[in-house]
């Protein structure tokens, strides 16, 4: 489906996506990831094992979706935007070497992010060695729909002290990750305001009550100066309005050096007892092969217009 000629040239030139997964109390969570659209219309994503929480929600519960809506980089003006749902599996293998549509991936990735072709040089990767142990998360498709940008409006959230209101209040817009009437997972971009009974007033479109989560995110053209921040919490009908209440915020990177620390230390603990769990060694990272990648990369950008 994805590989579509009226709309695989919409889903290459996104940076980023809005990615989807149940998590285990059936709260749909969101987080910005970069992928692959694959030769036969499905699309490759990947997971760090120190940041294995998809891969885990994925494995419970296939339901899938992925809204690509956020344009920047993309060289694209006001383009629609792309709702995909579907399945999605993860194999528990560890992936290492860049082969395949891996290697593939990455060469997209140090195209696109200048910045992360550091990750394999010295003293970089004595810290990052985690980075490089991946999942892979294949999406399968099961509908596809463009949807037109420019109806989400623009958020308003001012003043509020409800939880959530300081990051929502940042963007002019948030994806809302909620339910259908069949508890799978469903993306779309709505605008958020203040509402005058508590919580956060949204574009529900065809959700159904229940819990829900308001994704923020932003990255420059060159996929730096990255910040997210999630929003859970319950989704209801108040008359004609759909009204999320907020009940925490997460918020994992971009607000600074000690954050950056802070989440390299976790994701760290997170990979050790991923791989103690499983009993296995410590993958060894093939970086001399990371390195190459990293160059071909640099050359090519330096050679050809960047893709998209």
């Amino acid at each position: 489906m994805l590989a579509d000629p009226s709309v695989a040239p919409l889903v290459d030139a996104y940076r980023t996506c809005e990615f989807v997964t149940l998590a285990k109390d059936g709260t749909p969570v969101a987080w910005p990831a970069s992928g692959l659209p694959r030769a036969g219309g499905g699309f490759l994503l990947t997971t760090s094992i120190g940041f294995p929480q998809k891969a885990f929600n994925v494995r419970r519960d296939g339901r899938v979706a992925l809204l690509f809506s956020d344009p920047t980089g993309s060289g694209l003006a006001d383009p629609p935007h792309v709702l995909v749902r579907g399945t999605a599996t993860c194999a528990d293998v560890v992936h290492t070497e860049p082969e395949g549509e891996l290697r593939d991936l990455w060469l997209r990735l140090y195209a696109r992010q200048p910045g992360s072709r550091v990750y394999p040089s010295v003293p970089a990767r004595w810290f990052t060695d985690f980075y490089f142990m991946r999942l892979l998360i294949e999406v399968t498709p099961a509908s596809v729909e463009v949807v037109a940008a420019g109806t989400t409006g623009v958020s308003t959230v001012i003043g509020s002290t409800v939880v959530g209101s300081d990051v929502l209040s940042a963007y002019p817009s948030a994806v809302l990750a909620s339910l259908d009437a069949g508890g799978a997972p469903q993306l779309h971009r709505t605008a958020v305001a203040d509402h005058p009974g508590g919580g956060f007033a949204v574009d529900g479109g065809a959700a159904a009550p229940g819990p829900a989560s308001l994704l923020v995110h932003r990255h420059d053209e060159k996929l730096s100066a990255l910040h997210n921040a999630l929003v859970r919490g319950t989704l209801e009908r108040d008359g004609d309005a759909w009204v999320l209440t907020p009940s925490g915020v997460t918020q994992p990177a971009g607000r600074g050096p000690a954050d950056v620390v802070a989440t390299m230390r976790r994701c760290r603990a997170t990979t050790d007892r991923y791989l103690a769990k499983r009993q296995l060694a410590r993958p060894v990272v093939p970086w001399a092969e990371y390195r190459a990648l990293a160059k071909a990369a640099r050359q090519r950008s330096h050679s050809v217009p960047d893709i998209g």
